[in-house]
């Protein structure tokens, strides 16, 4: 997944932010996504990263209670402040949609050019950012999508179940490469009653079907370092043999890896999932088998589009210019081969 001018190799997997987006969903059938002027096609020639107009960009965010939302709030400053042409202002983290919704108002009253949001809850905010489309606002949504979409003109996703379908394809490969009988798989799960953690699940299931496996021991955890080392501890307990573990969520791996440390327990091949530093330096040091990303610069994404969206530009590494109206990114498999590559991107959990 993911994207960003940090170095060579992932400027590289950058492209893919912009380009592998565009997979899905550079068609629509309003006007605004389906215009391919000649004015288009002579924007699609020059340097979208050139000085342009000023645009005003405001930014809203959950509270950084966690290593990946910290990253997420992060790389969309630093990516702001890439650009001299836009001046970007940061409301104050919260998971509390009701002043995340003040939030919003005060970007419409203060008429910034654009607004990039991740909403603490994508249905409770989606009046208000419907307000601020109206208000000729552009808006795009990051992550957690609104409930219509009137809501923003562009929506920039991770892919849940596709990071369950790179953690069950990767496990089948395991299966094979290592020639396992009867391999019992487990999962480590975030919190169940999430689509996100609902969407992972399925994915991960219907990837091991590929190889003819199935989950044998399932535990859900909440995201946290605590419940990570909690969970991993009973199922440790509960499965004298594992072959195969897949945990959902790097955070809590960190407690995760606690248990299987006081356990005394390494005989399996452990898959994490998000990208944080911490599951990037066990795979260097090979006490973790790989791990799924989950984008932490998906409002970095939306910094960059809604500048261009502001400036009225197009993208210029597509044959339809429009910048896409919904954008999924990627969640590639991190393993020893290619960890140096995704390293820049990792979170300190």
């Amino acid at each position: 997944m993911i994207r960003r001018t940090i170095s060579r190799p992932v400027r590289a997997a950058a492209a893919l932010g912009v380009v592998a987006l565009v997979a899905a969903g550079c068609t629509s059938n309003t006007p605004e996504a389906a215009d391919t002027t000649s004015s288009d096609s002579q924007r699609a020639g020059s340097s979208n990263d050139d000085p342009g107009d000023k645009v005003t960009i405001g930014f809203s965010g959950p509270a950084a209670d966690h290593g990946w939302l910290g990253a997420i709030n992060s790389a969309a400053q630093a990516e702001a402040k890439k650009f001299s042409d836009v001046e970007f202002k940061a409301a104050e983290g919260t998971n509390d949609a009701s002043q995340q919704i003040a939030q919003v108002e005060t970007f419409i009253n203060d008429k910034v050019d654009a607004i990039v949001l991740l909403p603490t809850d994508g249905a409770a905010l989606t009046e208000v950012a419907t307000k601020a489309m109206n208000a000729g606002i552009i808006v795009v949504n990051v992550d957690r999508e609104f409930s219509t979409p009137f809501a923003a003109r562009t929506t920039i996703l991770g892919d849940n179940y596709g990071m369950g379908v790179s953690a069950g394809t990767y496990a089948c490969k395991l299966v094979k490469d290592k020639n396992l009988t009867n391999p019992v798989i487990a999962e480590i799960a975030g919190i169940d009653a999430l689509p996100l953690t609902q969407d992972r699940s399925k994915g991960f299931a219907d990837a091991l079907k590929g190889c003819n496996q199935t989950v044998d021991n399932r535990v859900a955890a909440e995201f946290t370092v605590e419940s990570g080392e909690k969970v991993a501890s009973n199922l440790l307990q509960a499965a004298p043999k594992i072959d195969i573990i897949w945990n959902h969520d790097d955070d809590q791996g960190v407690g995760v890896m606690a248990a299987f440390d006081n356990a005394k327990r390494n005989e399996f091949a452990f898959i994490g999932g998000a990208g944080s530093a911490n599951a990037m330096r066990w795979i260097k040091e090979g006490k973790m088998e790989a791990t799924v990303l989950y984008p932490p610069t998906q409002a970095a994404d939306g910094v960059r589009l809604a500048r261009l969206l502001a400036q009225d530009k197009s993208m210029s590494d597509l044959v339809q210019v429009a910048v896409p109206r919904r954008i999924v990114l990627d969640a590639p498999v991190v393993t020893k081969d290619n960890v140096e590559e995704y390293l820049p991107l990792g979170f300190e959990s």
